[in-house]
């Protein structure tokens, strides 16, 4: 015992070395060995989400730069003015030269020289009257057979084309580099204003050739780069071995070495760059590289391991096995929580240590074990904060597009003729802005809901004018029911905006708000154009889904915030026919509204 004891005070000494080679040596052995393996997959994955990054990175820029013409475009899209002087037949070339003075050559001005990306902005046009030259070119002949103009016309939307194209200046002057497309060019119509236009409008914009080289430069792929179009056309690579720029080269009929690597990233599946992506191709060698780099370092590293680790061992020496099967059974009783503390003498080693260790976490552990039950019911307030959040932020996502649709409308109006109905819809429209911005309340009654959206269909009435009419009933009754606030305007919203605006005539709206004993019906009806059955079946999908809403709005966040806040006690019936309208019918139980 005394014996026992006095070992118990040694530090490290000889006990350990029987133990050494199966407890420490063979260990340490392993370890190293699957240390190298989970270094080197560690090495290899590291460096393929390198590549991974440089390719979306590439991806990234390539679509900013191309987004940058988009931009550009989809402003003399919508510009009233430039459509005005493109359509007007000039008597003089002198009111051409002072209309495009006033106006046009500022806007060339402007924009040209904004983004690093767009080479030169040129507009093609019909009309005969127009001097071609400052960014005005005729569509000649020649013109219409060129490539850009035959994708073009394949087009059948207003959507923007993205096509490689011959340098113009030396496509026109027949340079010896005019058989080369490594340019990037931007074509859209400017039909925006279909009704008025007599001339065709095209433009073109001209992307820099330096800019696109540099974005697929990136020093962190080390291999060959591929952008291809949706048919799997090579158009562009920093491959020296193809001749893209002359040819029309398709990726799957080239041949590569069977240590390549393929990595490959793809862009949206709409939009002007669909079916659009980007390949990257790199040697195995260039991949393991790095991890070949490893090697000798970890051997290095497993010798110092095993050194170290016999030199410590042969050491320092442990009295530990009475102590530590003490020591386990007590932890035993822990798990079935008994928490006894460890009877035992003063001694200076690690074990010790460890017992005076284990003795007061048993008591912090019994002492804490009450504080869990605080813990979980601020858990609980946290969650119910967040839930709320959350719905405030879904509540500031209402789609204000129909706003500024009606704003450009009234200024458009008003700028033609003097108008007393102006006046009301101005006063409406500041209505609707001062209830959108203001969430302090996020609960009304139906009637306050009910001027809301009455405001909102006077001014659908004053932009569609015979185009649109509409009925209102709102049963007595069911004024005073509370309801959260913006719960039936997106209904209303998405009736006009994509049920009769597409209709040329005849557009009509019935809505129906009535008490059924403890339930809130709220009905809606339209003969606009109506939804095909994939497209309810989606709304129907919002009911399910979990996710989380983002920054999507509209009726999938009116049925999210029906979630949040009333869970299973509503129904949604939706009935549409393409062609013949669209029905939708929303049940709430009235006492989890008020």
């Amino acid at each position: 015992m005394k014996w026992s004891l006095k070992l118990n005070d040694i530090r490290v000494r000889d006990k350990m070395l029987i133990l050494y080679i199966f407890s420490v040596f063979i260990p340490i052995v392993l370890t190293n060995i699957i240390f190298y393996q989970v270094t080197t997959n560690n090495v290899k994955n590291q460096r393929t989400q390198d590549i991974s990054r440089a390719m979306e990175q590439i991806k990234n820029e390539f679509r900013s730069e191309i987004e940058d013409a988009v931009t550009v475009s989809s402003t003399f899209y919508v510009d009233i003015n430039i459509n005005e002087i493109l359509e007007t037949e000039y008597v003089h070339p002198a009111e051409y030269i002072e209309a495009y003075n006033n106006y046009f050559r500022r806007i060339l001005n402007n924009y040209t020289p904004m983004y690093n990306s767009v080479q030169s902005i040129k507009i093609y046009v019909d009309n005969p009257t127009l001097l071609h030259s400052g960014g005005i070119g005729y569509l000649t002949d020649e013109t219409k057979q060129s490539d850009w103009y035959q994708a073009l016309l394949s087009s059948k939307s207003s959507q923007p084309v993205l096509i490689r194209t011959y340098k113009e200046d030396n496509y026109m002057i027949g340079s010896i580099e005019s058989t080369k497309k490594d340019t990037y060019s931007l074509i859209r119509r400017l039909d925006y204003y279909n009704s008025n236009n007599k001339w065709e409008k095209i433009i073109k914009i001209d992307m820099k050739v330096s800019a696109i080289q540099q974005i697929f430069s990136n020093l962190n792929l080390r291999g060959n780069v591929y952008l291809l179009d949706d048919l799997d056309m090579i158009q562009y690579s920093n491959d020296p071995e193809i001749n893209w720029l002359q040819e029309m080269i398709s990726y799957p009929a080239l041949q590569f070495p069977r240590d390549i690597i393929t990595f490959e990233t793809n862009y949206a599946t709409t939009g002007y760059l669909k079916g659009w992506k980007i390949i990257g191709t790199v040697s195995e060698e260039e991949v393991f590289s790095e991890v070949r780099k490893s090697r000798q370092f970890i051997i290095i590293l497993a010798g110092i391991n095993i050194v170290l680790a016999t030199l410590i061992i042969l050491w320092i020496t442990r009295s530990f096995n009475a102590r530590l099967v003490n020591i386990v059974r007590h932890m035993k009783k822990v798990k079935s929580q008994t928490f006894d503390t460890i009877k035992h003498g003063e001694t200076r080693d690690e074990i010790g240590q460890l017992t005076r260790e284990f003795n007061r976490m048993t008591m912090q552990i019994k002492s804490l074990i009450d504080d869990v039950y605080v813990a979980d019911i601020q858990k609980k307030s946290l969650e119910i904060e967040h839930r709320q959040a959350q719905l405030n932020a879904l509540q500031s996502q209402i789609n204000p597009h129909f706003l500024f649709n009606a704003l450009e409308t009234i200024r458009m109006r008003s700028l033609i003729k003097h108008e007393v109905e102006t006046a009301k819809i101005i006063h409406n429209m500041a209505k609707i802005f001062r209830t959108s911005l203001t969430w302090n309340r996020d609960r009304v009654t139906v009637e306050e809901e009910m001027e809301f959206i009455l405001c909102f269909l006077e001014i659908q009435k004053y932009r569609f004018e015979d185009r649109l009419n509409y009925a209102v009933y709102v049963d007595p009754a069911a004024k005073a029911c509370m309801i959260p606030k913006m719960m039936f305007l997106p209904f209303v919203e998405n009736a006009s905006i994509h049920g009769i605006e597409p209709v040329k005539q005849g557009g009509k709206i019935d809505l129906r708000i009535v008490r059924d004993n403890e339930e809130l019906v709220f009905e809606i009806r339209d003969n606009g154009i109506g939804m095909d059955k994939e497209k309810v079946n989606l709304i129907y999908s919002y009911l399910h889904s979990e996710d989380a809403i983002g920054d999507r709005i509209g009726m999938q966040n009116v049925i999210y915030r029906l979630k949040l806040i009333y869970g299973e006690r509503f129904h949604l019936q939706i009935d549409s026919t393409p062609g013949r309208g669209t029905y939708i019918c929303l049940r709430i139980q009235l006492d989890q509204v008020e």
